[in-house]
Parts: C-alpha cells; structure tokens; sequence
C-alpha cells in the first residue's frame, strides 16, 4: 500500500526510491514541471529520513510516518508568513540552523515549496549552503520552471521533471 500522495509508479517516485535504497539519494533536489512538487519532495523526505533497511521510503517506519504526518522535527518547510518572498532573515535563518545536528533523524531536510518566492539574494545566501554545508543537510526545492533557479544553484542540484497525474 502506497501511503505517500506520489504514486509508487511516478518516475520521479522510482528515481528518489532507487536512490535512496542505495544510499545516493542527492543532498540537493529540484522538483519541477506541473505536477505535484510538494508531494514529491515530501517523498523525497521520507526517503532521507526513512529507517528501513529496504526499499526507501518504507510508509512504515516512524521516520516516514512523522515525515507523512508533517512532524518530523528534522524536516522543515521554509516559509515566511509576514511577507510575500521569503525573507533574507528566513534564509539565514535556515543556513544557521543547518549546521546544528538532526534531532533524532538521519538528516536536516529543508523544504522550499516555491522557488518563486526566493530572491536573487536568498538564492546566493542559500548557495554556499548547499554547495559546502555539512554532511547531514538536505535541500529539497520546488518550482513550476526550473528559470526562477539561479543557474548557480540550479547547478548544484539533481532536478526531477513531474508531470501531471494521468
């Protein structure tokens, strides 16, 4: 049984599983296209978080049923309620917080649901970050268009194009 919102036979769902269950799921994700990126990144979550010594994301363990139920306290959506883009304080924010061990996960994960909310200056806050942060920091991004990504950044991640469910 398939307990996430991304279906199991999404290529972007076997890519993150395949990977992940071997141990080389990428630090830095960029979910793009007009499917469902906030799905696929919270797979992509479950995945860096999962404990199962199988096939990642298992559904099961208390790492993807925390991740699945939004309380992972190692996965954070980033986002910023009193303005309209993400604030450079926010983005600061998380790249102080990212050098700070997982609380009881594998990894801190970072969720950005729109890119289109991250300036140009958030984006070069959050470059160095992802290019040299420590080892157990994650970076999951979403946007409809991969061009609202710095091409710096951009670069430094693995992207994954969804389509729309059928």
């Amino acid at each position: 049984m398939n307990t996430f919102d991304l279906p199991a036979a999404d290529p972007a769902a076997v890519r993150i599983r395949e990977a992940a269950s071997r141990g080389t799921l990428s630090h830095a994700l960029l979910f793009t296209g007009s499917g469902d990126r906030l799905a696929a990144a919270r797979y992509a979550a479950a995945a860096l978080e999962c404990t199962a010594d199988g096939v990642r994301p298992c559904g099961v363990c208390e790492g993807c049923r925390k991740v699945l139920s939004g309380i992972h306290p190692d996965v954070t959506v980033v986002r910023d309620e009193q303005h309209k883009n993400l604030s450079v304080d926010v983005v600061r924010q998380v790249r102080a917080d990212a050098y700070i061990r997982p609380n009881e996960g594998r990894r801190k994960v970072y969720l950005f649901p729109d890119c289109a909310l991250l300036t140009e200056q958030d984006q070069n806050v959050l470059l160095k970050i992802v290019e040299e942060g420590p080892p157990y920091a994650a970076f999951l991004f979403c946007a409809e268009n991969s061009a609202v990504v710095l091409q710096t950044l951009r670069s430094r991640c693995v992207e994954l194009k969804l389509h729309p469910a059928q």
